[in-house]
């Protein structure tokens, strides 16, 4: 499944893989892009995994398109699911 995640482009740390360093680093300087993010996104508990991932890159994409300075960026994995019993 492919999994976007938003970044800014001075924050040294993946999102994906140093979470708690590039949230530090993020809210340190003032971003909240966790919290931006959360605001504009529309997921659903009824919706598919596949299908809040999309909502979460489409949220994204107009954040960038909202920014022409070009702070934030988008940052892709094709992750594989797990199936959990």
């Amino acid at each position: 499944m492919r999994v976007a995640r938003i970044t800014t482009t001075d924050n040294p740390y993946d999102p994906f893989d140093d979470f708690d360093k590039w949230y530090l680093f993020d809210e340190s300087r003032g971003y909240g892009t966790t919290g931006y993010l959360g605001r504009v996104v529309k997921t659903s508990n009824e919706l598919s995994d596949a299908d809040n991932q999309e909502a979460i890159e489409v949220a994204i994409d107009s954040i960038i398109d909202l920014h022409p300075t070009g702070i934030y960026r988008k940052v892709v994995r094709n992750v594989v699911e797990e199936f959990v019993a």
